[in-house]
C-alpha cells in the first residue's frame, strides 16, 4: 500500500525484503543489531515470524523523493506471545466488557526484549516531521485493519516522550544492565564490590573453572557446523524447560549464521573431547553487548553465571564497551553487578474510556516501580560512595 502526504510517500510493506537492506540500515544507528535488516529478515525468511506465528509484518516506510527518510518495524498480531511487555490482562479486560482486543499493532523486534530505536529517521531529515508521519500512518493502519490498539515496545526514552505528544500513554518496566565505569580489568570491577559480594563472584568463577571444561568466547565466523547445531540444541532445551514451544526454529539459526555471524559472540564450554556442552548466544554492535540465549546438556556448578555474565563482562571491559544487557527478568543479576534500569514503551488504545483507564492504572504502577528500583539499587553489590 502506497499513499502520498505533503512531500512524503508512505508505504506499508508485508516483508522486510521489500526494502533495500542498505536503505533500511542507513537509519538504524550504531549500537543496536536487532533492528538491522538482516536480523529482521532472518526472522521472516525462517518462518519464525509470519501469519502462522501471529506476527504479520506491515512495516512502515516514508520516502522523500527516492530517499528513504523514515521507517518503523510494525506487526499485526492476534496474540501477545513473544513481546515481554505483558498485556494479557488488558485482553481479558476487553473481553470482560464484550470487546475484542485482537488484532493489535505492535512495533517491536519479535522475541527480543531489547531497548532500541523504533522510529527510524534518516540523518539530516526533519525528525519531528518524519516521526509525525510514521505515527499518523500507524494510526491510519490501525483503523484500516480494525486493530484495537498500537504498542511501541522497548523504545528509547526520547521516543516514548515523542509518542506521548500523539496521545500514547507511557509504560515503564525494568531490566538489569551492566554499565562500564572505566574499569581496567575484571579484578578492578570486583574491587568496587563490597567484600561478601566480591567473595561470592570469585567463588562462582572458581567453581566454573574447576568443572573440567574448556571455556571460549568465539565470534560467529569462528563457530563450526557442530557448534551452530549445539547452539540450537541448547536453545531448544532451555525453551522446553522454561517456556514450552520455542519461538525460533532451526532455519533462523541457519539464517543468522549466513547473514549475521559478524554480530554474533558465543561463550562456549567444551568437554575433554572438544564437544560443546553449554553455551550462550550473544550479539554485539558498536559499544553494546547483548546476551540472548543460554542452554546446556551438562550441569556444572555456576557455569551459567560464568558463560552468561562474567565472560561477557570480561569481554566488554577488555574492548571498552559501554553497556552489557543480559536479557529480561532476573533480580539475581544484581549480586553480579548488573543493576536495574528502566525500560520504556508507549501505548494507544482506540477505545477512549479504556485508554484513559489503562493510562491511569499504568501511571500508578510506574510510580511504584520507580520506588522499587531505588530499593533494588540500594542493595546492589557495589561499595557505598
Amino acid at each position: 500500500m502506497v499513499t502520498e502526504r505533503a512531500n512524503y510517500e508512505l508505504e506499508v510493506i508485508d516483508r522486510i525484503d521489500a526494502v533495500a537492506a542498505a536503505d533500511w540500515d542507513a537509519l538504524v544507528g550504531d549500537d543496536n543489531p536487532f533492528i538491522e535488516h538482516a536480523f529482521l529478515a532472518a526472522l521472516e525468511t525462517s518462518g519464525s515470524v509470519g501469519k502462522v506465528a501471529g506476527w504479520v509484518p506491515c512495516h512502515l516506510l516514508i520516502r522523500s523523493g527516492d530517499r528513504l527518510v523514515g521507517a518503523t518495524p510494525l506487526y499485526l498480531k492476534d496474540n501477545s506471545f513473544g513481546e515481554y511487555i505483558f498485556d494479557w490482562g488488558w485482553a481479558e479486560a476487553f473481553e470482560g466488557v464484550g470487546l475484542r482486543y485482537y488484532p493489535k499493532l505492535v512495533s517491536a523486534v519479535p522475541f527480543t526484549p531489547v531497548t532500541g530505536p523504533r522510529l527510524l529517521v534518516a540523518e539530516g531529515a526533519d525528525k519531528d516531521s518524519v516521526i509525525g508521519a510514521l505515527v499518523r500512518a500507524a494510526l491510519e493502519l490501525a483503523e484500516a485493519t480494525r486493530a484495537s490498539s498500537i504498542h511501541w515496545l522497548f523504545v528509547t526514552e526520547t521516543e516514548q516522550r515523542a509518542l506521548q505528544t500523539f496521545g500514547f500513554f507511557p509504560r515503564l518496566t525494568h531490566q538489569f544492565h551492566w554499565k562500564n565505569r572505566g574499569w581496567s580489568d575484571f579484578d578492578a570491577f570486583l574491587d568496587d564490590f563490597r567484600s561478601p559480594a566480591r567473595k561470592n563472584v570469585r567463588r562462582e568463577r572458581r567453581r566454573a573453572s574447576e568443572s573440567g571444561l574448556t571455556l571460549h568466547a568465539l565470534s560467529g565466523e569462528e563457530l563450526s557446523d557442530d557448534d551452530w547445531a549445539a547452539l540450537y540444541r541448547f536453545y531448544r532445551d532451555t525453551s522446553a524447560r522454561k517456556w514450552g514451544d520455542p519461538y525460533l526454529n532451526r532455519a533462523f539459526f541457519s539464517e543468522i549464521r549466513s547473514t549475521f555471524a559478524h554480530r554474533v559472540l558465543v561463550t562456549l564450554a567444551r568437554d575433554e573431547d572438544g564437544r560443546a556442552v553449554a553455551g550462550a548466544l550473544n550479539f554485539h554492535k558498536g559499544d553494546h553487548l547483548y546476551g540472548r540465549y543460554w542452554g546446556c546438556v551438562q550441569r556444572h556448578a555456576d557455569l551459567h553465571f560464568e558463560l552468561c555474565y562474567y565472560q561477557l563482562i570480561d569481554f566488554a571491559i577488555e574492548r571498552g564497551l559501554k553497556r552489557f544487557e543480559a536479557g529480561a527478568q532476573g533480580p539475581h543479576k544484581i549480586r553480579r553487578g548488573l543493576m536495574p534500569e528502566l525500560t520504556y514503551s508507549a501505548h494507544f488504545i482506540g477505545h477512549p474510556e479504556i485508554h484513559q483507564a489503562f493510562a491511569s492504572a499504568i501511571a500508578q504502577q510506574s510510580t511504584i516501580l520507580r520506588h522499587e528500583l531505588q530499593t533494588l539499587k540500594n542493595v546492589g553489590p557495589f561499595k557505598r560512595s
